[in-house]
């Protein structure tokens, strides 16, 4: 495989410009110490199809959403109801005396054309005080779209309002479709009105071992498999963000004496004001997988360095591995030697490449939807990155430790002895894990993955569901990594063997074989262009 030449043609039929942006988002490895800049977080060319999400998207169908015991308001459009209703597969438990769980439902303002003249505040109002009359929630999200913030209506004066008359707590997104250059905006917008609203507000009493789980958001039950095996184990888990998560957890996140980040990208602005507003440290984990899993929870375990809890951990470890093992070593005798190429967002590009290794799979492309230069190269490009001005205008907030609630874990000693074992707030990024001569597309967009389906030929191409079907009519098999295609959970061990069995159940599926596009079989009309009289 002639990658260079690959790249070429990949580029080739671009403009000057457009080719000169996007040589600098696509990207070979050809060496394991070489050191890539990755074009990242940039404004998507106009004209492209890209597959990233807005701002809007990000707040509201990632990071709030999941929640099952508020009612999130769109105040927009009902054309934006695509991310009111549930669009990814967050499972969600009902609980509490009223057994709540309002993440099924769709709860919109359904701005008309007089709204986005006259403003659209009192149908905000009515909104949420009709939210409160009927389902009566814990707390009640507003998340505001395109035309709110072109129209200026004041949606933070509608939730400090409400929030008075209600007795509960109104909290008011401004994300914004437009905001920012894709729907990490929204994920940095959502982290940052929970620090301010809800975090460190409740009381609990907690046990030893308490932790968080950060960027965990139970596609397909992922959480409930992690907390499966974390609890076994012996952790008191405070909180999950926010797969099926409650917002009285939330309140109490700086109990938690260890955060686990597993989506880097969506929640890594909550980890760190965490640390520096309780002393909280945060460990990047990655539970994708039967070795990383175990390294996960060695991880873990090692930062309590406690012996009993390391010793309990490689027992629950030789216990899980016992029951997959047959099974995970049956897939990667049919699986070995299959190609993938990877295209998701959050930190799943990186996570999911060590799991197809352990199935023989190897992946000559992965890239991010929506990533920064630090999920790419690591966290320690942080200091060097340009803020531009699609970045500014994200509020960025500050927060100063909390004398009241602050504790540490480690000593200073523990913390400097640990931190070169463990992840210990730190995120290595992608491409140091990556095979040497794989690719790294940055916003891959429709074009290019046609192209690179036609010049890499993987057997299977993992996406989202706007870049699934373009796969498949090409003939090659798609599974989506951001709803796992109504099957799941994928996370921890069990969750390995369910991805084996579902890749494995494709690729050896016959249905590519008969997959012809109906372009090719049908009759393609022509017709000349002639000048002069008839």
């Amino acid at each position: 495989m002639d990658l260079e030449k690959t790249l070429e043609r990949l580029l080739d039929n671009y403009p000057a410009k457009v080719y000169k942006n996007r040589k600098a988002h696509v990207l070979e490895k050809t060496s394991d110490d070489e050191l890539l800049e990755v074009a990242a977080n940039a404004r998507t060319i106009p004209g492209i199809i890209s597959s990233r999400g807005c701002c809007y998207a990000g707040c509201k169908g990632v990071v709030v959403g999941p929640t099952n015991d508020i009612v999130t308001i769109t105040h927009g459009p009902i054309g934006c109801g695509y991310y009111s209703w549930l669009t990814r597969r967050n499972k969600a438990v009902a609980r509490g005396d009223n057994k709540t769980d309002f993440i099924q439902y769709c709860f919109s303002t359904d701005m008309q054309e007089s709204d986005i003249v006259f403003g659209g505040v009192k149908k905000l109002t009515q909104a949420v005080q009709e939210a409160y009359d009927i389902f009566h929630p814990k707390a009640i999200c507003i998340c505001a779209t395109c035309p709110v913030g072109l129209i200026g209506d004041d949606i933070n004066a509608v939730a400090s309002s409400m929030t008075e008359k209600l007795g509960i707590k109104v909290i008011a997104f401004s994300c914004e479709g437009y905001k920012g250059v894709s729907q990490s905006a929204g994920h940095h917008i959502a982290n940052n009105q929970l620090m301010k609203y809800v975090v460190g507000t409740g009381e609990r009493k907690v046990g030893k071992y308490a932790i968080n789980i950060l960027g965990e958001y139970n596609i397909g039950g992922d959480a409930w498999e992690v907390e499966r095996v974390l609890k076994k184990i012996g952790y008191e888990i405070i909180s999950t963000f926010t797969g099926d998560g409650s917002i009285d957890d939330y309140s109490c996140a700086h109990k938690a004496s260890l955060n686990l980040v597993q989506c880097h990208r969506s929640i890594n602005y909550i980890a760190e004001m965490l640390k520096t507003k309780y002393g909280t440290d945060w460990v990047k984990v990655n539970f994708i997988g039967v070795k990383s899993m175990s390294k996960a929870l060695r991880d873990i375990a090692l930062y309590f360095g406690d012996p009993e809890l390391s010793e309990r951990t490689e027992q629950v470890i030789a216990e899980e591995v016992a029951d997959i093992e047959d099974r995970m070593d049956y897939y990667k005798k049919r699986l070995t030697g299959k190609t993938a190429a990877l295209y998701v967002g959050g930190s799943r590009a990186h996570h999911y490449q060590l799991l197809l290794k352990e199935l023989g799979i190897s992946t000559i492309m992965a890239g991010y939807e929506f990533a920064h230069r630090d999920d790419y190269e690591g966290r320690e490009v942080i200091s060097s990155i340009k803020v531009d001005a699609d970045s500014k205008n994200i509020e960025t907030i500050t927060v100063e430790p909390d004398e009241s609630k602050f504790h540490v874990y480690l000593s200073k000693e523990q913390y400097e002895s640990l931190k070169d074992k463990i992840p210990l707030d730190y995120y290595a990024g992608l491409i140091k894990e990556m095979d040497k001569g794989a690719l790294i597309i940055d916003d891959l967009n429709h074009y290019e993955t046609e192209q690179i389906l036609n010049y890499l030929k993987p057997d299977i191409f993992f996406s989202g569901v706007k870049d699934k079907f373009v796969a498949q009519k090409n003939g090659v098999l798609s599974r989506q990594l951001h709803s796992y295609d109504y099957s799941g959970p994928y996370a921890g061990f069990k969750g390995a063997v369910n991805f084996a069995r579902d890749v494995d159940m494709g690729i050896y599926s016959p249905t590519w074989k008969f997959a012809v596009a109906p372009w090719k079989k049908s009759t393609v009309l022509e017709g000349n262009l002639t000048g002069g009289e008839e």
